[in-house]
């Protein structure tokens, strides 16, 4: 059977497609399960896709927090440890009774040589 076309082509079309669920396959019972279920299945969505990573950079942030700290206090507490070492340890015919300053330059001596290096690392801006 061929379908009616309308002749008048201004004239908007109207006819309806036809449902792939017939009114008998249709269950009415639980409506209100499938209904909650969608919303649950979005919901989790948008959950997984912004409380997820939002929580994993938090957590990112506290250990390297967390890690920045001890550091710093590890490195802090090494050069305090060698510069009573080397107080102890050097000799006072060399460095005189009073050698604290020695300790203090010879530990100092390291950063100061690694920011000079970096020093010569750095780039340079473009003079524009």
């Amino acid at each position: 059977m061929a379908r009616h076309r309308p002749t008048d082509r201004s004239a908007p079309v109207t006819a309806a497609r036809p449902s792939s669920i017939s009114a008998r396959n249709v269950d009415t019972g639980d409506w209100p399960v499938q209904a909650a279920d969608a919303i649950e299945r979005v919901v989790q969505g948008v959950r997984d896709k912004t409380t997820g990573p939002a929580i994993s950079a938090a957590r990112w942030l506290v250990a390297g927090l967390f890690l920045l700290l001890s550091g710093t206090m590890a490195a802090i507490l090494l050069a305090v440890a060698l510069v009573r070492a080397l107080d102890a340890y050097l000799p006072s015919s060399v460095f005189g009774a009073q050698h604290v300053w020695a300790a203090h330059g010879l530990v100092g001596l390291f950063p100061f040589v690694g920011g000079l290096l970096l020093l010569r690392k750095r780039s340079r801006p473009d003079d524009t």
